[in-house]
This record gives C-alpha cells, structure tokens and sequence, in this order.
C-alpha cells in the first residue's frame, strides 16, 4: 500500500502529540538555553545578493489585500522588486528588539515561540533583474544567495504533476522547515508547527500577492524527495512545505528535466548538538508523494465537506461596508503587528468580530481547496466580551454569514484552561478555533490531509492577525489542550480536531 494511504501513521503522531493536563505534567522537558539553535539557515560559502532597500511600499489598505485574489490571463513576469516585497513582508525581519541576554529579530509573520525555523528558497527562470536559478532568502542579511545557476523550473513542473500554476510560473517560492529550530522548545509536536507557522507566513505572502496584483496559488502537492533534492536539503533535519508559483507566462516549460546533482554546502551550526525527534521524521515520510503520478491521482480527487445547518439562536454578522473600513495599509500593518502579550478585558465590537470573520475565511488559493472558497475546517468562537452578542461559545456559519449560539454563559476560566492554562485566552475578547473533521480528510487526501489542514487552519489565523492589526485590535496564537477543546463545543463538534487557536481582543496599555 501507498505509504500515504497508511492512515495510523497520522492518528499515531497526532494522538501522541496531543496536549493534555497529564501529558503537560509527565512532560520533563526544558529549555537547554545554551544550545538554542541560530533562527536562521546561513550557507557560509555562498556570496550573497543583496536585495533592493528602497522597493515603494504597499499603500493597499490590509482588509482589502487578505480578502483579494488575483487571476491573469496576459503574461506576468514578476521582478526583483516584486520578489523582494513578496519575500520581505512574509518571512522579513521587520524589527528588532535588544534583551538582557542577546537580540531579538522579529519576522513580519508570527511564529511559535518566535523561533523562526521557516525558510524562503526562489526557484526562477530569467527574470528582467535576476538570473535563472535556485535562491537561498536570507532574511539576517537581506539577501539571495544562488544554489544552482541556471533554469531548474521543469524540476518543479514534473514534481508537481504538472500543476497549471507552476507549470506557468516564471519564479515559484519554497517554504520549507528545519525541525531543530522548533523543536528545541517544542519537540515532537513541531511537526504540526510546521505548518501553522508556515501558514501565518502564507496569509501576509497571499495579501502581498493580492496587493501586488501578482498571480499566486498555494501548492501542496509535489514529489516531496524532488522537490527536497533540488534544494539539496538533509531531509532528516529540513523539508519542503509548500510551492507558490508567481506571475504567469503564456508558454509552459519546455525541455528535459535538469539533471540535479549533490551540493554539500556547508551552512553555519544551528546549536552545539540536535535532538532528534523520529515522530517527525516518520510523520513526514507517511504523508509524502513519490511519483508524479500519484500527485496527479491526488490533486484530482474532489472533497465534499457539508456545512451544518443553522440551528439555535442565530447572530447574522454585521461587518463594516467598504467605505468605513479602516484604510491601514498592508505593509505599515505588517511592520506593526506583533503577538499581543497582554490583553485588556475590555469588549470589542460586534463589526469588529464580523469584519474580521467575513475577511478572514473568503477563500484561499490553494490546489487542495478546489473550487475557490472549499474549507477543510470549521470554525468556533469563545466569546468572552463582544458587544451586541452574548457571552459563550459559538460555531461559525460561513455561507449564511451568521453565527450559531452553542452555550450561552460567562467562559473566561474555561477559556483560559483551554488555552493551556494562560492567562491571554482568558483576557481576550474572543477566541477563535479552527476544527476539522479528521477521517473525511484523510480519506481523502490520505496522510498528506493532514498537512493541508494544519495549514489551512493557520493561514486562516494569519489572516485573522491581519484583520485584527488593521482594527487597531490585537491577536496572538496560542496552543491548547486538544481533547479538552473538542469536548467544549461539542456535541456540534464531536469526532473533530483543533488545528489553530487564534485569540483577538484589546492590547492592554504596558505599564512603564
């Protein structure tokens, strides 16, 4: 059988890393302070290509950009000045923050315990600034640094199955994960935050996209060992994530596959010594493709996932029209945003829930939600102090705009307890979860279901950060007690599993 089609491997990982009040208190681990890994991936003997500092900013208010798509017909070549916006505003370091014991570099998306461990690599043909070749993002310098010289695209293309999008992109980027990085804090469950952070990373590189008017699509079904092979990645330590193939050319690729030999190149020591963690390893080897064919048999299936109907009392939302939107541009937003660290208990309004909620989940661009505005998750909301509405918990009606009244009552203590006993869930205003039904997906998709739900489920929250910076609000994502939450809203989410929590509410004012 198809190693992707073995489904215990991903009930085996996922049951294992749940988050229970007895898996927290078994849990020995600790912060081994002096072997935190280097958040970045440096390739020491590469020289690097500095990037343009001086690209113009993007004035696009940001409730428009998260909500936008964007589709070409004419041929779109994108240039160094539209790659270095995609690349800064989704894995740029846009501040930087001076401790007692060292300095902080804070990426423009928001990562779990700000560990960064999501790297960018630039796959393109002759572009009118750049030439054809494999990049290497490094955000701690500013710069591209080329691993292979030439056009590797028809790599991707066979990888990909011929996906429609890659095979007429011009240049595709690559996210990938280097598992120490996160791991050093989180250990085995950080295969899950691969894709939550590569998903917040996705939202701020959709709306870049949508703002730049360039042509995008979240690919993630590829021959994972090519893909890996061309970026001559140690596929025990780091892996492929995710293609976004960029622009549009009328002609597709032609010609042979490149031949794609070893690099070896040597990179900087993350830390003194790694753990390894096999869950990971053998989470990742379960959900991989091997064969362009069985990318294509993947790719073509159709998911039908039926939404609940309405029942209870029903809210209808009330977002704010167009002209009253708030006109914060997408990269002053960007630059901004941050993880709120303390909330004030002070109420929202019900506009403000409602904009983000309809802006948030409008459909993403991805080769696993086909057609445009297909969902894997569903979404519950904690309500601690939203003006208009009452106290409680609540599921989200996507396609009527309205929201269902679970349990009516005051769940701040149950909020915070479900957000691993911290005090932000309990503070904030609302929090929002992203659920899914587990076997259809994997019935689906196989192992591979797994990922694309994770990341569907942050892509979602990184929007609803966004959303949030640009109602002068703030947000953070937090982890949770698994079971627990389930359990919460059920029996409406009963056989459903949390992918995300994302808590909005009001900053409270830091004290001097």
């Amino acid at each position: 059988m198809n190693p992707n089609h073995e489904l215990a491997a991903t009930w085996t990982y996922h049951n294992s890393t749940k988050h229970s009040l007895e898996s927290i208190r078994r849990n020995r681990h600790f912060l081994d302070w002096d072997n935190k890994p280097l958040p970045f991936k440096i390739y020491s003997s590469l020289d690097p290509l500095q990037l343009p500092i001086n690209v113009p900013p993007l004035e696009t208010p940001t409730l428009s950009a998260i909500r936008g798509t964007t589709k070409s017909e004419s041929e779109q070549i994108p240039d160094l000045a539209t790659l270095t916006s995609l690349l800064y505003l989704s894995a740029g370091i846009t501040k930087r923050r001076t401790y007692p014991g060292g300095e902080v570099y804070f990426r423009a998306a928001a990562n779990t315990g700000a560990l960064y461990h999501i790297d960018v690599y630039v796959v393109c043909g002759e572009l009118p600034d750049l030439a054809a070749g494999v990049y290497h993002f490094g955000p701690h310098d500013f710069s591209l640094r080329c691993l292979r010289q030439g056009d590797y695209r028809r790599v991707l293309v066979q990888a990909g199955g011929d996906e429609q999008h890659v095979n007429q992109a011009p240049a595709t980027l690559i996210c990938i994960s280097t598992y120490w990085r996160n791991a050093w804090k989180y250990q085995a469950r950080t295969y899950r935050h691969c894709f939550w952070d590569a998903g917040t990373l996705l939202a701020n590189f959709l709306a870049a996209a949508a703002a730049l008017k360039t042509h995008t699509q979240v690919v993630t079904g590829f021959v994972d060992a090519a893909v890996n092979q061309l970026l001559d990645l140690d596929t025990d330590r780091e892996v492929a994530l995710a293609l976004l193939p960029i622009g549009y050319a009328v002609s597709a690729h032609a010609g042979a596959v490149a031949s794609v030999s070893p690099l070896n190149l040597a990179t900087v020591p993350l830390s003194d010594h790694e753990v390894d963690y096999p869950a990971i390893r053998a989470m990742h080897a379960a959900s991989s493709l091997q064969t362009d064919e069985e990318v294509r048999t993947w790719r073509d299936g159709v998911l039908q996932l039926s939404e609940s109907s309405p029942t209870g009392k029903l809210f209808p939302l009330t977002p704010l029209g167009d002209a009253e939107l708030p006109a914060a541009p997408l990269e002053q937003v960007i630059r901004h945003r941050g993880s709120t660290r303390r909330f004030a208990r002070e109420p929202i309004s019900f506009a403000q829930l409602s904009t983000l909620l309809v802006r948030s989940t409008q459909g993403i661009q991805a080769d696993f939600l086909t057609p445009f505005g297909t969902t894997l998750t569903e979404i519950y909301l904690l309500v601690n102090a939203v003006e208009g509405i009452p106290s409680g918990a609540y599921v989200f009606h996507r396609s009527q705009h309205v929201l269902g009244l679970l349990r009516e009552g005051s769940f701040r203590k149950e909020a915070g307890y479900l957000g691993l006993g911290q005090e932000l869930p309990a503070d904030a205003s609302v929090n929002i979860y992203c659920l899914a039904n587990l076997p259809s997906i994997l019935e689906r998709f196989g192992n591979r279901g797994y990922r694309a739900a994770q990341l569907e489920g942050a892509i979602i929250g990184g929007k609803c950060y966004l959303a949030a910076y640009a109602q002068q609000l703030g947000a953070t994502g937090l982890t949770f007690f698994d079971d627990d939450v389930t359990e919460f809203f059920s029996p409406h989410a009963t056989g459903k599993s949390v992918m995300f929590l994302t808590a909005i509410g009001k900053p409270a004012k830091q004290q001097r």
